[in-house]
């Protein structure tokens, strides 16, 4: 898993590539969640578009990364999901509570 992450006006913008599953999860969960509170950021901006696979630990970070940013008054958006990863989102509803931009 490959992850840039980068602050662009008043979001934080995580670019992943590569898979997302149970051994990168927790360590993408700390890095995310430690630049939130360094950057104090408004949004979220999670680029999806160079995902090739993501499981259920996937969603878990999107969705924990979700209730952080409702915590502290934040949005989220989903960026760019590739077809087999946008599937899983609406499968799960997750695209119920999250935006998502879906233009690449």
């Amino acid at each position: 898993m490959n992850c840039e992450i980068e602050q662009v006006g008043g979001a934080l913008v995580v670019k992943l590539k590569g898979e997302i599953d149970q051994h990168c999860a927790e360590e993408l969960r700390g890095d995310i969640d430690r630049q939130l509170d360094i950057k104090h950021s408004a949004s979220l901006i999670i680029d999806l578009g160079g995902v090739d696979f993501m499981d259920s630990s996937g969603l878990g970070l999107i969705m924990g990364r979700y209730r952080k940013m409702q915590a502290r008054g934040g949005k989220i958006l989903l960026a760019r999901p590739t077809p087999a990863v946008d599937k899983l989102l609406e499968l799960s509803g997750i695209n119920k509570l999250v935006g998502r931009e879906r233009t690449k």
